[in-house]
């Protein structure tokens, strides 16, 4: 049930934000259960929440973009800066793929959301 197909206002760059929103949440949370498992310092209890505060502001962020609400500019602002703060915290266990793999994610999320305050 894709809402947003149907929705006039939705532009190509609301898409795509949507869609790295969509990438940076179910990759925080995928890097969450990967850390559980992997425990020791992978339990880090600042770098576990910044990945957990990420992919609920994605989530939060997908969801006024799709109802198009008046703070999308403010809500994709806080947003880059979470996924700025998350791909730093993932980006300290550099020779992890997976921890640089999410650190990607949240980049490549902050640089939308970026692109959406500027629009």
């Amino acid at each position: 049930m894709m809402m947003t197909m149907m929705n006039p206002a939705m532009t190509d760059d609301m898409q795509m934000c949507m869609s790295a929103c969509m990438d940076c949440m179910k990759t925080c949370m995928e890097t969450m259960s990967y850390c559980l498992k992997m425990g020791g310092s992978y339990m880090e209890p600042m770098m576990m929440g910044m990945m957990r505060d990420c992919a609920e502001m994605c989530q939060t962020c997908m969801n006024m973009m799709m109802c198009g609400s008046e703070f999308i500019g403010s809500m994709c602002k806080l947003c880059s800066e979470v996924c700025l703060k998350c791909a730093e915290c993932c980006s300290a266990m550099a020779d992890d793929e997976m921890m640089m793999s999410c650190a990607a994610a949240c980049q490549a999320c902050a640089d939308s959301c970026m692109k959406m305050c500027a629009a």
